[in-house]
């Protein structure tokens, strides 16, 4: 070798070990561990942050990048301060969701940076979560957030790929290993991944005043976060629509200091976890005011099967008659509220109500029958004339709002989330937001908001068989998670997959009677629909015993049997101390063991709906029965095709 080559040689190597070692002193690197030491983070500052992230000693998210950048920011990520903390507390909802009581206990590292940006980071024993924080007072723009999440090699998930940012997140699960997701491929939150059995969950809580989280694959084996730019030119193009025809290059203006969405990470061992999961909540900004007048319960719903009813002496459809019919109905099972959809009043003048419908009266009609009523609006002409609307609602007798086809979360469309949140606690309205993006801790933040769709939920049967057992049976793994969800469950036209038909007037669900009934106990949502109509359940009498007494608020859940997409099964206790059993199967029938360990001492009996001998065929066909057991009792149910069972037990 000659000698001009082994000096270039040596200089090389000299500049190669004088960069690693520049680069070795300027890494800076946290360890965060959950409260059980069952999960770890490893956190390296340098030219950008990143993180790994691994359960015991099962590595579940490889050498990732978080990052921010605004338009007033210093350049570099140079650490000024770094304060870890542990907190251990209960958290106790106004409104009750999986349980009325919540553990809120974790461990926190807080890096403070001299460019006036802090990141925290939060472990708890079933995830993980960070968020930026900018300390800065002046105004400023947010022109970039970097989120990769990095899995190791043959990782799949559950991924709800979406064409544009303009959707209403109602999506089916498509199934992806990781690395085939390209960076055209882009999904909504939340996003589920299965790392070699153990389940990882990504969604967002604390969304103010910023845009939502979407993902892309990265081409490195993972996501990256994308976020929908502020509306720079916004076309309104019907009564429902506005679409953003072009956006800013930033993703958000700030006035000042803020606390940016958490970034969440559900870490699940087993899939029945992400069931009790309830991060988002916990996340959630706390609540600030009296919001005790608060009412859960269910709804009797019109939309679905287009006021259709018979078997009465008056012109069916959007009219008092036909309201006050579903009042009626309302009341003789304690039905708390009755929602009158879109129909009611002009889709553009809210103030200009349908020829045949007084809503005063029907308010006062139904104060008198113990009944409550809710309104739906489009989320456009609400925006208009809000705080006329609102004030006269409040005058009537109203309780709640239904508000609809918002269909994006940039930063101005989060925005009017807030201001509808806050308007409505102003005058003690509650809140379902319809054609909405999905939950985000809000029901902490505000407990008048209490269910929001963001799901393809059972509305569709009335033009398409999307809706089937596979589908409902991955609900909630995925959505549920997030918080609570408008699915609007209850049809009695039950089929099995050869005979189902599109028909929107008198819709049909896939699956059997008793996986209908099952979801009023899997399915989460303080305010939950009866989608069918008031005729069918009224020949339904056996039925409606269960719809009646089934709460839609719980005490505490605990699952029983749970595999995404395959089958569900789930135990809540209600206020009035009964506990009510869902179990839920895809198109596979099966059988289940259902452990009674979670009842106190003594003796029960179940009032058991189940799939008939011929559910297989005619899934309407259900059967009952009621056994006594014990804490003791294990008790070996069977499911048909798209089957369910459901139970109440009681003390005897």
């Amino acid at each position: 070798m000659n000698l001009q080559l082994m000096n270039t040689k040596k200089i090389t190597l000299l500049f190669v070990v004088l960069i690693c070692g520049i680069s070795a002193r300027a890494q800076k690197k946290y360890t965060l561990t959950s409260p059980d030491q069952s999960i770890s983070a490893t956190i390296n500052v340098a030219d950008s942050i990143y993180y790994e992230i691994s359960q015991s000693v099962k590595s579940l998210v490889t050498n990732s990048v978080v990052s921010f950048k605004t338009d007033q920011q210093a350049a570099g990520w140079k650490v000024s301060k770094a304060t870890p903390s542990k907190s251990n507390q209960t958290l106790t909802p106004v409104v009750w969701q999986k349980s009325k009581q919540v553990e809120d206990n974790y461990s926190q590292l807080r890096l403070d940076f001299a460019n006036g940006l802090a990141l925290e980071w939060r472990a708890y024993n079933n995830g993980l979560a960070w968020r930026w924080i900018n300390k800065s007072t002046r105004p400023y723009q947010v022109l970039e957030e970097k989120a990769s999440i990095n899995f190791p090699n043959a990782t799949k998930s559950w991924y709800p790929e979406e064409e544009s940012f303009f959707s209403h997140n109602e999506r089916v699960y498509k199934k992806y290993t990781v690395s085939d997701i390209t960076a055209k491929k882009m999904a909504s939150l939340p996003v589920l991944f299965d790392v070699a059995q153990t389940k990882v969950l990504l969604t967002e809580s604390n969304l103010f005043n910023y845009a939502g989280m979407w993902v892309t694959g990265n081409g490195k084996g993972g996501v990256q976060a994308v976020f929908p730019h502020y509306p720079k030119v916004k076309k309104v193009t019907s009564d429902r629509d506005e679409q953003v025809k072009e956006r800013e290059s930033f993703i958000a203006k700030i006035e000042g200091k803020q606390d940016f969405p958490w970034r969440i990470l559900m870490i699940a061992k087993t899939d029945a976890d992400l069931l009790t999961n309830q991060l988002p909540y916990i996340l959630g900004r706390p609540a600030t005011g009296d919001f005790s007048w608060v009412k859960a319960g269910k709804v009797q719903w019109d939309w679905w099967h287009y006021n259709n009813i018979y078997g009465v002496d008056f012109r069916a459809g959007i009219n008092n008659d036909t309201y006050k019919y579903y009042i009626d109905f309302a009341a003789k099972y304690g039905i708390e509220y009755v929602l009158l959809d879109e129909g009611w009043c002009d889709t553009r003048d809210l103030m200009k109500q349908a020829k045949d419908i007084n809503v005063e009266e029907l308010a006062n009609y139904a104060k008198s029958k113990k009944v409550d009523l809710i309104l739906w609006a489009s989320w456009l002409v609400l925006d208009k004339q809000l705080d006329e609307a609102l004030d006269i609602f409040q005058k009537w007798g109203i309780k709640g709002i239904k508000v609809d086809f918002m269909q994006r979360d940039d930063q101005d469309m989060v925005n009017y989330y807030e201001k509808i949140s806050i308007a409505t606690a102003k005058r003690k309205l509650l809140v379902d937001f319809h054609g909405a993006y999905k939950p985000t801790g809000w029901s902490r933040t505000y407990p008048n908001v209490m269910t929001s769709e963001g799901v393809l939920g059972n509305e569709i049967s009335k033009f398409a068989g999307s809706i089937n057992p596979e589908h409902t049976a991955t609900l909630p793994f995925i959505r549920m998670a997030a918080g609570p969800m408008d699915f609007t469950p209850g049809g009695m036209l039950n089929v099995q997959k050869n005979a189902f038909a599109d028909i929107p007037s008198e819709p049909m669900t896939l699956g059997t009677r008793c996986n209908q009934m099952a979801m009023y106990v899997v399915y989460e949502s303080p305010l939950q629909m009866l989608c069918d109509m008031p005729s069918h359940y009224l020949r339904e009498p056996e039925c409606m015993q269960f719809i009646a007494a089934v709460p839609a608020v719980w005490q505490q859940s605990i699952p029983l049997a749970a595999s995404v997409g395959e089958y569900v099964a789930i135990a809540r206790q209600g206020v009035d101390q009964n506990w009510y059993i869902g179990a839920m199967t895809n198109w596979t029938a099966r059988e289940m063991t259902i452990d009674f360990s979670f009842l106190g001492e003594g003796d029960y009996t179940v009032k058991v709906w189940k799939d008939g001998i011929n559910a297989d065929r005619n899934a309407k066909d259900f059967k009952m029965e009621t056994i006594k057991v014990t804490k003791n009792t294990k008790l070996n149910i069977k499911l048909t095709t798209g089957g369910g069972w459901v139970g109440i037990v009681s003390k005897v």
